[in-house]
């Protein structure tokens, strides 16, 4: 498994007034790769979440599970099946396949009964990093204010926020929110999605392009480091 990492810590000690990304996601790219994601969104499972699993013909078999924090359930006739990171569509048919190696046309039905909190993390030059519950419309400045608001030291102009992107790969969108504060440019502030990653840097570093490919799994907390490694082989 090859590990796609971001380290949002201000390890990187040689500065540069330059920009701290070298081949950013401008945020107009942003609003347009959001648009494109929410046109043909489809759930996917997380952790947490509450599974009833049905089976039309054998009701014996039917249960209702809760995704453990590795991304999987378990099952009476089929044992352990990872579930997160699939759509509930995805996991029927995996159901249904499994299934069938023990009984004779099974009919499976996956429903979500209830839906985990959706994740955001806030990290940097902020009162307290923080992982947020998105549980309603998000933008970067609210995130930051729950996390306590800049400390003195934030360099408010070029805000990095991480987004999942095509493919699972990782997108680094710098935002102004010293032009969204001043009320010059309000769309600096994007509204979050799930399992963003919003850093605020202490000051201007040079090669930030490192934050890529390094030290995801000591900051992240373990929930959303398994969102983000689920099937990444």
């Amino acid at each position: 498994m090859k590990l796609i990492a971001v380290c949002m810590a201000p390890l990187l000690v040689a500065c540069s007034t330059g920009p701290l990304v070298k081949n950013p996601t401008s945020v107009q790219d942003a609003k347009a790769l959001s648009a494109s994601h929410n046109a043909g969104y489809e759930y996917l499972i997380n952790t947490g979440d509450v599974l009833a699993i049905k089976l039309f013909y054998n009701p014996d078999l039917n249960e209702e599970v809760v995704v453990r924090p590795d991304g999987r359930i378990s099952l009476q006739l089929v044992g352990e099946i990872v579930a997160a990171g699939q759509t509930p569509a995805q996991l029927t048919k995996q159901l249904t396949d499994r299934y069938s190696q023990e009984i004779r046309d099974p009919r499976v039905t996956v429903i979500v009964k209830s839906f985990a909190a959706q994740k955001v993390y806030v990290e940097g030059e902020v009162g307290h990093p923080t992982l947020l519950d998105l549980t309603t419309t998000t933008t970067v400045l609210q995130s930051i204010a729950a996390a306590g608001g800049f400390k003195d030291s934030a360099r408010v102009n070029e805000v990095i926020l991480i987004r999942r992107g095509p493919g699972n790969k990782p997108l680094t969108i710098p935002v102004n929110l010293e032009q969204a504060l001043n009320g010059k440019d309000m769309s600096q502030d994007l509204p979050l999605m799930p399992y963003d990653l919003v850093y605020v840097p202490k000051s201007p570093i040079s090669n930030a392009d490192l934050w890529v490919e390094q030290n995801l799994t000591r900051l992240l907390p373990s929930d959303l480091l398994t969102i983000w490694l689920i099937n990444k082989n």
